[in-house]
């Protein structure tokens, strides 16, 4: 019989109740060490006192009233953003996949508002993850994620992860915009070398062509900047926001130049909850702290001590890890032994990682994660490799 929730997870057997800082309490009231944060979505941890204050006054305020009205909060956020990054204009979404359904409506309306009908085409790259509904998931292109779920929507171009060669080939007269995530998260923490990040803006102010990153994942301060794609110095067209930008409240954003943006006008799109007073008096006040410098300084300090920390494990444990990628606070550890192994081993010494593609553990722990909890992350997976190999060699 099926059960009551659909069964379209393999759930660890794990409940919880409490969230403190980076520590989660089950329902048997045992501690968690959490280096998943919620897929990258908790940037502050649990139950931060400010998010948890500003939640509640809002939630005495007001609700919900729809976007038929002037929201406020909205209109402070956006503001905020657009302040602090490449954007003129932004519009609220719940999710990353609704943010990614925006981008690509952005793009494709683009070229038809400038009479090139026939541009439609979006590249995007093996390995991405845009989100779950039919147009994210045909921007992907995995079989994994597309099979039993055709007809799919048509016009993406689906290229090889930093072949340059054959992204220049591909983009013709019909492309519209590529589409790609500055870090893969879901694809094995793979970071985008600063070249080619500049080399993609230049392939496309050469040919017109839109650029969009998708920062649902490395975005809000993961990486050590406030969004991925200010270490290489380039901004893009159009840009995806979610997850880290709530603190754990769903929240997303579409970010766009005033240029991009243009065809969007009253009735091109909507959304009954997107904007809403809660979640964006929530997202402001994670953008407050996010983007100060001095926080920022910090996610890069602790990322620095982490790596080197982590360096040292693979080290200890050439059995079953291989390697460290990522940045900032965005890090994967490449496995030998099963990486699901890892994950499972790591539920006995009380810690929670996220698995990836590529065979990659993923540590994505909160931005504020004291120096104390990340020594004692490291003593954890330590603990768990040990085990691991133990069990592969018995």
């Amino acid at each position: 019989m099926i059960s009551a929730v659909l069964p379209t997870y393999n759930r660890a057997p794990l409940a919880f109740v409490r969230g403190e800082g980076s520590w989660l309490v089950s329902d048997t009231g045992e501690r968690y060490l959490d280096l998943g944060a919620g897929i990258a979505v908790n940037a502050l941890g649990h139950a931060h006192p400010d998010l948890v204050a500003t939640l509640t006054d809002q939630a005495h305020r007001l609700w919900h009233v729809s976007n038929l009205y002037r929201i406020p909060e909205q209109e402070r956020l956006a503001a905020m953003l657009v302040e602090r990054t490449f954007a003129d204009t932004v519009f609220f979404t719940n999710s990353g996949t609704e943010s990614a359904e925006l981008a690509i409506k952005m793009a494709r309306r683009f070229w038809y508002d400038q009479g090139q009908t026939a541009r439609t085409e979006i590249i995007a790259f093996e390995g991405a993850f845009h989100g779950r509904s039919t147009g994210a998931i045909a921007a992907a292109g995995s079989e994994k994620m597309v099979k039993g779920f055709g007809p799919l929507m048509p016009g993406f171009v689906h290229l090889p992860w930093g072949d340059h060669e054959a992204l220049k080939a591909a983009v013709g007269p019909a492309t519209a915009a590529i589409l790609i995530e500055p870090v893969q998260g879901e694809g094995g923490i793979r970071p985008l070398a600063d070249a080619c990040l500049r080399g993609l803006r230049q392939i496309c102010d050469d040919t017109g062509t839109l650029l969009i990153f998708d920062e649902v994942q490395c975005g809000m301060g993961r990486t050590g900047r406030l969004f991925a794609h200010e270490w290489a110095g380039v901004t893009p067209d159009i840009m995806m926001v979610a997850k880290g930008i709530g603190g754990g409240f769903p929240l997303g954003a579409v970010l766009a130049t005033e240029r991009a943006a243009a065809p969007m006008v009253a009735g091109t799109h909507g959304s009954t909850y997107g904007g809403n007073p809660l979640g964006c008096a929530v997202g402001a006040r994670v953008v407050e702290i996010v983007s100060d410098p001095a926080f920022l300084a910090e996610v890069n300090r602790k990322a620095a001590i982490f790596r080197q920390r982590l360096e040292g494990l693979v080290a200890a444990h050439p059995d079953v890890f291989e390697a460290v990628r990522g940045q900032g606070l965005m890090l994967g550890l490449k496995c030998r032994a099963p990486n699901t192994d890892v994950v499972k081993a790591g539920y006995a010494q009380h810690l929670l990682t996220v698995p990836a593609a590529d065979n990659v553990l993923r540590l994505l722990p909160a931005l504020n994660i004291p120096d104390e909890d990340l020594a004692e992350a490291v003593a954890r997976l330590d603990r768990v490799a040990a085990q691991v190999g133990r069990d592969a060699a018995a």
